[in-house]
């Protein structure tokens, strides 16, 4: 649907204003003024002295009666008139120029028919320029197969590398075609060839657009953006026509860059939709190859970047060198990027000097930059409602188990049994892990207050970015998973829905090293299965990977459940202080039950 702006909306309102003025004008002159014939009504209204005035050009009389009455008549050669005007006493007023009543009438027809033909002159610009706000065409039946991309001068990027923290990696890679763009004779001279398309690959949230962002204002040069669902429509070739516009207006500001995001919905491989080839995604994403395959690596030229979190579905033509062939990676960020970007974050924050942001990177593995952003954001939320005078390391606490598990549930009670269940439950996980600290991340706190779905949590912090784990580590994982059922077996002889989460993350890390690690004894070092997709082995093999899986399961409960029984008592102490305060850090917990700490490590061990 057609959306005017305000100015459209304002000037529409002047022109119908001005327009109904004047219609109502000419109307209230039609309606005023009456046509009398010569004979016998004008002669005679004369004759009985009602014609308060007249005035007359050549043979057109125009006059007024004495109740107001204005009317027009035209005369022929009659020579009575002039004495029957003396008789009556009649103002008589004579010009030789044209009318000026019928002159005045026809000024006005002639403003009214301008008003009409130039408002619908405007509008139509409009329509066809799509309404004038720069965004390339709006979605009308003129400007179908303009582009949407909007266009961003070097003036207006105001981001560079140094606004981006981490993705140290990722912007190296981009670093070259910043220097193609700045100095494209550097690679001529000795022959080489610049990447023509670079596609960004990562989850959301780790960056994509934002360096794109920052390659444009490293290299000054103009930045065009749009998403790859701008160039679907429902008509065959509007897309393919959209594709055309936006690569000539790139190449009319060349150098320039074209940043495409979510190219997935407009790149997937062909041959695979409704329209046997011939549909619209198709036949743009086939325009789209040919304008890249176009691109000539010289001065002036237009560089391609592309964002996906779908870099599977993409079709291979736009792979292949030439096009896309240069592909960066935007991971997770590790435990320094996300030191860095939180400390770029920050800087607009006022934070609390005793808050240790390596201590919260250490908390936070697997969060994007969006989330860590995000992080700071709820922070700084949750400091002003108590009104406080800077963000605090609670703060930072509270919003990172709101981000993780949701809002502390202050409306659910529970009944003295399921708080007792549940203090034994995250207890079971905590010392499990206390009891192999080589195998496992150090403790950080454990709570038992509800918060999202669950009604306990045990945190721990990992102390260095692991790249890779080893059997015994796996296996010290699941015992830690089954700790807390385990605790519930030992201490009241019962089972609870509680576990659910715990058996599919312990699930799935058993699958994996059956079929992708080769940690089974019976199947060996063979993978089975490389996607969801994958179903090459029998069923008979299938059923191996199944008692194999469950091999481990119920080994690790066992074990498990059997290091609670041999510490029973750091278990019930452990417990009950939980039951206590509800909340126990670290700190806490290895003074109770006289466990040495283990010692931090910093970035630089």
């Amino acid at each position: 649907m057609r959306k005017f702006n305000s100015k459209n909306i304002f000037i529409g309102a002047l022109v119908f204003l001005a327009a109904f003025f004047v219609l109502s004008l000419l109307t209230d002159y039609a309606e005023k003024t009456k046509t009398f014939s010569y004979l016998p009504t004008f002669v005679n209204a004369l004759e009985r002295g009602d014609v308060k005035s007249v005035q007359i050009a050549g043979q057109e009389v125009l006059g007024e009666l004495k109740d107001g009455t204005q009317f027009h008549t035209t005369v022929g050669n009659d020579p009575e008139l002039w004495k029957n005007l003396r008789n009556t006493n009649t103002d008589v007023v004579v010009t030789n120029m044209a009318n000026q009543t019928s002159a005045w009438y026809f000024f006005l027809f002639i403003i009214f028919v301008t008003i009409v033909l130039s408002a619908a002159w405007y509008f139509i610009k409009q329509v066809r320029g799509g309404g004038g706000n720069g965004s390339g065409g709006g979605p009308n039946i003129f400007s179908m197969g303009k582009s949407k991309a909007r266009m961003y001068m070097p003036s207006e990027m105001k981001i560079n590398f140094n606004s981006v923290a981490g993705a140290t990696e990722a912007k190296e890679e981009l670093k070259d075609v910043v220097d193609f763009l700045k100095n494209p004779e550097k690679f001529k001279r000795l022959g080489a060839k610049i990447t023509r398309g670079v596609l960004l690959v990562g989850e959301p949230g780790n960056g994509k657009t934002l360096l794109a962002k920052a390659v444009a204002g490293e290299a000054n040069c103009p930045f065009f953006s749009i998403s790859g669902s701008d160039f679907i429509e429902v008509f065959v070739g509007v897309g393919a026509s959209r594709v055309r516009d936006l690569f000539a207006q790139a190449r009319k500001h060349s150098p320039s860059i074209i940043f495409i995001d979510e190219i997935d919905a407009v790149g997937r491989e062909r041959g695979r939709g409704l329209g046997g080839g011939h549909d619209e995604r198709e036949q743009t994403l086939n325009q789209l190859l040919t304008e890249m395959d176009g691109f000539q690596t010289e001065e002036g030229a237009v560089i391609v970047m592309a964002a996906t979190n779908r870099p599977d579905v993409l079709d291979k033509a736009l792979l292949r060198p030439g096009r896309f062939d240069r592909r960066v990676e935007v991971p997770y960020p590790d435990l320094n990027s996300r030191l860095k970007i939180l400390e770029l974050h920050a800087k607009t924050v006022k934070i609390d000097p005793e808050v240790n942001m390596e201590k919260i990177a250490r908390g936070t593995p697997g969060f994007t930059g969006a989330d860590l952003a995000n992080l700071i954001n709820e922070a700084a939320i949750h400091a002003s409602k108590k009104d406080q005078n800077s963000v605090l390391i609670s703060d930072f606490e509270e919003a990172r188990d709101k981000i993780m598990l949701g809002k502390e549930q202050k409306t659910i009670i529970l009944t003295p049994e399921e708080r007792k269940v549940t203090a034994y439950h995250e207890a079971g996980h905590a010392l499990v892990r206390l009891l192999m600290p080589n195998d496992t991340d150090p403790l950080h706190k454990i709570t038992i207050i509800p918060r999202g779905k669950t009604l306990g949590v045990t945190h721990f912090l990992p102390e260095r970015e692991k790249h890779g784990r080893t059997k015994e580590e796996l296996m010290a994982m699941l015992m830690a998973a089954h700790g807390g059922r385990a605790a519930e077996e030992l201490i009241f002889n019962q089972q609870t829905t509680g576990a659910m989460s715990d058996f599919q993350n312990a699930t799935a890390i058993a699958r994996s090293m059956v079929c992708y690690y080769g940690m089974s004894e019976t199947l060996g070092p063979v993978v089975y299965g490389q996607d969801s997709q994958d179903f090459s082995y029998s069923s008979k093999t299938a059923e191996k990977i199944d008692e194999a899986v469950h091999t481990i399961l119920f080994k690790s409960h066992a074990d498990a459940k059997q290091l609670l029984a041999d510490n029973k008592d750091k278990l019930v102490l452990l417990a009950e202080k939980l039951l206590e305060k509800e909340t126990l850090y670290a700190s806490e917990v290895y003074e109770l039950l006289g466990i040495t700490p283990r010692a931090e490590l910093t970035f630089s061990e």
